[in-house]
């Protein structure tokens, strides 16, 4: 399954696939750490915290690879992922690659209501979980959701006690020999159609709910390319990263800059400070990948400052308009790079310069790393006539999923004049706001000057790594419970928070258990003592 990638792609130099990056590391230093897991792993999930080589690594992949294709799941067959951030997500979704099939992460937080829609849609051959997630049964979530689903023929999973019908993966941790390797026909095929064929389909929402979002490998490494080039992160570094492989942001901001540096991938769960501020000090961390509204809170804490060996602190900003009243940085020690990003559209990464203070958005070309001589150009970013954001770059998606879908596709991820997606993100004129608000300007103006995003789009919050439609979750609430009402208020760490009333709190929250709704608008019901 290729995907038509526009011209921008082949300015990046990417030819190559994720399992290249991964084997070209693995052959390069075969002894090295490869990946290690939280060392808190037992607090959220089964199984003991794993240290492994890249030959360790390299072994396990081609293991699950081969597990995978035994069960006869035909080439590009979509396989959905819901696993923690641990290293059994990184080897499954390399696997799933090198096995020649789809990886479809799907964010952690997701049950039944949004897990089966997207798997139908999809058309998602086979799950992939993590037996356990903190308090939650993943894999009776899997076994349940197959049954509903009727397109998933196989369940499989990390964990001690895989019910009937789901497949343990545990196993081959403790093989002494991987099985035969999968046939791969892609092998004998040309690097570019290689890197320009389907990887991953992650999930955006929009006002009119979930939407897929096909990449392939040279885009979501045109992604990554522009977080490390930004970053500087340097050869065979020590990497952390709290941000799992769920979304596109993940896997450029995190799988990425570890494959191209070939150095060591330092997995957290979040958030717990005392476990981070370990794993920066055993492993000596030379970057850290943390979501932007900590950043502050960890810097003040002295979590950051206190890491002698980190250079690099890497700021995803989920909701970007967080980002104009972030504190100026002020550690001469280690570099901030913000990390705007733009749902599952793409992202646009800045270092901070001496002043500390966040870099506005250039319009046009967006080089990486900016302003150096022959930097790559990852990005282009335009203003549309409504005022907002939009780019086209080799990172952004070109296609609907699946293909064919263009007629059903949403507008927002219809590719506009020239090549430019809408993000849907509000801006107002960058250097010259006064921080009151979008600025009533003409669109040469805007078009002028450097942007700052001033507000989400339309109809949607931000809850931490999670987007909502605002009116489908209302529109949820009125259907279960007439009393019911859903507020959304502003919240500095999160974006927002979601707060609900219902003359019967409790019962609302079971009924929404009952449909498999998101444990984020449960908990919006929780009672709250004044």
């Amino acid at each position: 399954m290729i995907l038509d990638d526009p011209p921008a792609t082949a300015g990046t130099g990417v030819d190559a696939t994720l399992d290249d990056l991964f084997r070209a590391a693995a052959a390069r230093r075969p002894d090295a750490i490869a990946l290690a897991d939280p060392p808190d792993r037992a607090r959220f999930t089964d199984g003991a915290a794993r240290q492994l080589t890249y030959g360790e690594a390299d072994r396990m992949i081609s293991a699950i690879a081969g597990r995978l294709r035994q069960m006869n799941l035909h080439a590009d067959a979509v396989v959905g992922l819901q696993i923690a951030n641990t290293v059994d997500s990184v080897l499954t979704l390399l696997a799933v690659l090198r096995a020649e099939l789809i990886a479809m992460p799907l964010p952690l937080l997701w049950r039944r209501a949004d897990a089966i829609g997207s798997i139908r849609r999809a058309g998602a051959s086979a799950l992939v979980v993590s037996g356990r997630i903190g308090a939650t049964d993943h894999f009776d979530l899997a076994i349940n959701a197959a049954a509903e689903a009727f397109t998933v023929r196989q369940v499989c999973g990390f964990g001690p006690h895989p019910p009937d019908g789901a497949v343990s993966l545990d196993d081959l941790y403790a093989a002494a020999e991987a099985g035969p390797a999968p046939a791969l026909a892609r092998e004998r095929a040309a690097s570019a159609a290689r890197g320009a064929h389907l990887a991953a389909v992650t999930w955006d929402m929009t006002v009119d709910g979930p939407v897929p979002v096909a990449r392939s490998d040279a885009q979501l490494i045109a992604g990554g390319l522009a977080v490390l080039l930004e970053s500087r992160i340097p050869q065979n570094a020590v990497i952390l990263s709290t941000v799992p492989l769920s979304s596109f942001a993940g896997i450029a901001m995190t799988l990425v800059p570890w494959l191209v540096v070939g150095g060591t991938l330092a997995l957290h769960h979040p958030f717990d400070c005392a476990t981070f501020a370990e794993q920066c000090r055993e492993l000596h961390c030379d970057a850290v990948v943390v979501p932007g509204p900590l950043v502050s809170q960890l810097a003040a804490a002295g979590y950051l400052s206190a890491q002698h060996d980190l250079k690099s602190v890497v700021a995803a900003w989920r909701a970007p308009e967080q980002l104009r009243r972030a504190p100026d940085w002020s550690d001469a020690a280690s570099a901030l790079i913000d990390v705007q990003l733009f749902g599952e559209i793409g992202l646009i990464a800045a270092r901070r310069g001496h002043d500390g203070r966040p870099v506005p958005i250039p319009l046009g070309p967006v080089s990486a790393p900016r302003d150096a001589e022959g930097a790559l150009t990852i990005a282009e970013v335009a203003t549309t006539q409504n005022g907002t954001l939009a780019l086209r770059g080799p990172m952004v998606p070109t296609g609907a999923f699946p293909p064919g879908a263009e007629k059903t596709a949403l507008p927002r991820f219809t590719a506009a004049a020239n090549g430019f997606v809408d993000t849907g993100y509000a801006v107002e004129l960058g250097p010259d706001t006064d921080g009151n608000g979008p600025q009533a300007v003409s669109a040469q103006a805007l078009n002028a000057q450097a942007l700052r995003v001033s507000g989400p789009p339309r109809g949607l919050v931000t809850f931490g790594g999670y987007r909502f439609a605002i009116g489908e979750l209302t529109d949820i609430i009125s259907g279960l419970d007439s009393s019911g009402t859903l507020a959304v208020r502003p919240d500095p760490l999160a974006g927002h928070r979601l707060a609900g009333t219902a003359t019967n709190q409790e019962a609302i929250r079971m009924a929404l258990r009952g449909i498999g709704a998101n444990p984020l608008l449960v908990e919006a019901f929780r009672a709250r003592t004044a």
